[in-house]
């Protein structure tokens, strides 16, 4: 492993984060909110140690390309150190009074988890507020492929960082090309952003709002801008525009791709696709009826607060226009069990993934299949295709390992002094990057009253989370560090 190119490439990476801030510095500089000063503090001192890191450790002419082992590194150390440095802001202004604070507030955001340790949004200055979105927006897509598709440099072995950064158990390349596939990626989820932006404007947002939870809506965030959440606005068509596009943003954006030029069959028989979609429906029906019978009068009322929650939770979102809390005991474990779900492979959710959940349920019907035919040849397909054995075995490792952490950082979080509800849905939404959870993070609620070590756990939860367990936890293997 060459260190020296690992990292000059994190002082790039560094110092293009730093760049990021602008925007919010303008918006600071305009509303005179008064965080300008710390913005530009933080925009100074990330983009300094980045351009200093870059110029002490130049890249090294021995080889051209980087190694796999070099890509997991850079992109796990790539979002720790967003989170250190993207939190300055915070903790420089005093939103978050702690280091612990600011590191999980932004690990949070660049992993679309949507937890929040800070309280009085309603009068957050208006810079800090954009930025906080923005960092959601960046990691939606993963802030590794943006710096694959605008910085030229990385995109000398960029299929190594293309391959541990982004979210699909199946990696989906449009084009031979790594960059222009990131390219592409990227201007779909821009221009699928800028219709969203506009329909919220028209519904009566103003720019601003409108661009915040544009970007909290793409990535699958669910950081807003007031303590109500989405209900502040109390507005349907604002709920019914936001919905459609958590949907959106839930489904694999190679898809979306695809619709786009043209290619419609594609996108209508994806198996993963109607998954999703079911699961979707089935879940709201039944939730539906559950609280239209305990909670809800009105059926309309109902329907529309179950479909919102769903989907919000379904897509790893985490916008809530109800306190999902006080739902009967059956609702909230539906709810608690899409936490797992997730959407689709090679979308801005996080989870386990549609596409696992489903190859699994093919795999465990044709082990019944199995008992009853012992001496049929059957093999796992997706559509027409046959999924090769080694990426079963590998979704079986990772459904292993996501239970096995889920378990152990709720063991964890009980010995620290959280009940079991809070604890385990704590984990459940910080490692499937859903924000919102049940008991003392519910959505009334935020995570400022987890004790300083259990903000730790759940901020290494949201990374194992977004990077999608294997990326981080192969660097705690001995061979990984050997020659």
């Amino acid at each position: 492993m060459n260190l020296k190119n690992v990292l000059h490439i994190l002082g790039l990476f560094l110092f293009f984060l730093g760049l990021t801030m602008v925007p919010a510095m303008v918006i600071s500089f305009y509303t005179e909110g008064g965080d300008l000063q710390s913005l530009a503090a933080s925009f100074f001192i990330t983009s300094g140690a980045g351009f200093l890191l870059a110029l002490l450790f130049e890249k090294s002419e021995e080889r051209i390309s980087l190694t796999r082992r070099e890509g997991f590194l850079i992109a796990t150390l790539g979002w720790v150190f967003a989170a250190a440095f993207g939190g300055l802001p915070f903790l420089i202004h005093g939103a978050a009074p702690t280091f612990t604070d600011s590191f999980f507030e932004t690990m949070s955001g660049f992993t679309t988890t949507g937890a929040s340790v800070i309280s009085g949004l309603d009068h957050l200055p208006r810079g800090l507020l954009f930025w906080r979105a923005f960092t959601q927006w960046l990691g939606g897509m993963g802030i590794i492929v943006l710096a694959i598709a605008v910085l030229p440099v990385l995109g000398v072995g960029g299929m190594q960082l293309y391959k541990a950064e982004l979210p699909s158990p199946v990696k989906d390349k449009i084009t031979p090309r790594v960059v222009d596939t990131a390219k592409l990626l990227w201007g779909v989820y821009v221009l699928i952003s800028l219709v969203q932006f506009f329909l919220l404007m028209f519904g009566g947002m103003s720019a601003f709002d409108a661009a915040c939870h544009t970007f909290a809506t793409m990535a699958t965030g669910g950081f807003g801008n007031y303590d109500a959440s989405i209900s502040h606005f109390q507005s349907i068509y604002i709920e019914g525009v936001i919905i459609f596009f958590m949907a959106v943003a839930g489904m694999n954006f190679a898809l979306h791709y695809r619709l786009l030029t043209g290619d419609v069959k594609s996108f209508l028989k994806d198996s993963e696709l109607h998954f999703y979609l079911i699961v979707i429906l089935v879940a709201t029906a039944i939730i539906t009826v559950d609280i239209h019978l305990s909670l809800f009068y009105s059926l309309e009322k109902a329907l529309r607060a179950s479909l919102f929650q769903v989907v919000s939770i379904m897509t790893t979102t985490g916008f809530v226009t109800d306190n999902f809390d006080k739902w009967p005991l059956p609702s909230r474990i539906i709810l608690l069990l899409l936490m797992f779900i997730g959407g689709c492979a090679g979308s801005t959710g996080g989870a386990i993934k549609c596409l696992r959940i489903l190859l699994i349920i093919k795999h465990s019907y044709l082990e019944f299949y199995r008992l009853i035919h012992p001496h049929a040849v059957v093999v796992v397909k997706l559509g027409r295709h046959i999924v090769p054995a080694d990426i079963m075995a590998s979704i079986r490792s990772f459904f292993f390992l996501y239970i096995s952490t889920a378990v152990a950082a709720t063991l964890c979080l009980a010995f620290l002094g959280l009940d079991l509800i809070s604890a385990f849905s704590a984990v459940a939404t910080t490692l499937g990057n859903v924000g919102p959870g049940l008991g003392m993070v519910n959505p009334l609620s935020n995570f400022f009253e987890v004790p300083q070590a259990g903000k730790w756990i759940l901020s290494f939860c949201m990374l194992l989370g977004r990077l999608e367990i294997f990326t981080v936890l192969v660097l705690l293997i001995p061979d990984f560090w050997k020659k």
